[in-house]
């Protein structure tokens, strides 16, 4: 994982729907 793209999950992570997709790439 690219270190932007992971700024980018973390970032949406924060409402909610970064952090469903993170959960689905993990």
């Amino acid at each position: 994982m690219k270190l932007k793209d992971r700024t980018a999950l973390v970032t949406g992570g924060s409402r909610g729907i970064g952090r469903a997709v993170a959960l689905a790439l993990a």
